[in-house]
C-alpha cells in the first residue's frame, strides 16, 4: 500500500511540474533583447555626427550627403527617466509640442545643421563609478521638402511612405 501512495504522489507532482511547463517554456521563449541600428533608405542620405560629449552635453550635427534631395530635419535625445535633458545651441532648432526638436532651414545635399547641444542635468557625480553605463539615445528623423500651391515650402511630419518590391529583394 506505502508504494502505491508513494507512486501516486510522485505521479500527481509530475503531473503538475508538466501542466505548468507550457507557460513557463513561454516564458523562457519570449524575452528577446535587441541591439544594433536599421537604416532606412527612403531617398535621402542623412547622417548624425555626435563628434564629442563633454560635461554631461552631447553635441548633435544632422548631415546630408552631397547630391541628396532637400530635407527638413528634427531631432529628439532619450535617457534615464531620473535624469533631465536640457537642450540649447543654435537657435534654428526649436522646440515642438511632441518632444522633438525642428530645424527651420532646409538641410539640402552637401549641408550640416547647426549644433544642438543635448546637456543632462540632475547627475550627482559621486553616484557616478568607474564601469558605470549611462546611455542617451538620439532619434533624428527627416521628411523631404514639399510645396504649396503658392510655392511656399513646408514639411509633412504624418506622411506615410509606401513600400514597394524590388526584383532581387524587398525595398
Amino acid at each position: 500500500m506505502k508504494k502505491r501512495d508513494i507512486f501516486l504522489a510522485v505521479f500527481a507532482a509530475v503531473l503538475v511540474l508538466a501542466g505548468s511547463a507550457g507557460s513557463a517554456w513561454a516564458y523562457f521563449t519570449t524575452y528577446v533583447e535587441a541591439r544594433g541600428m536599421l537604416t532606412l533608405e527612403m531617398g535621402d542620405e542623412t547622417t548624425i555626427d555626435e563628434p564629442k560629449f563633454e560635461s554631461w552635453t552631447k553635441h548633435i550635427v544632422v548631415s546630408s550627403d552631397k547630391g541628396s534631395k532637400p530635407v527638413y530635419v528634427r531631432a529628439r535625445a532619450f535617457c534615464g527617466s531620473e535624469y533631465k535633458l536640457v537642450y540649447t545651441g543654435s537657435s534654428k532648432w526649436t522646440p515642438g509640442s511632441d518632444g522633438y526638436y525642428y530645424y527651420s532651414d532646409i538641410l539640402n545635399g552637401g549641408e550640416k545643421t547647426e549644433e544642438l547641444l543635448v546637456k543632462i542635468e540632475n547627475v550627482p557625480v559621486e553616484d557616478v563609478k568607474d564601469g558605470s553605463e549611462f546611455n542617451v539615445v538620439v532619434i533624428y528623423e527627416t521628411t523631404p521638402v514639399l510645396y504649396d500651391e503658392n510655392g511656399k515650402p513646408y514639411a509633412d511630419w504624418n506622411a506615410k511612405q509606401e513600400a514597394r518590391e524590388v526584383e532581387g529583394g524587398n525595398s
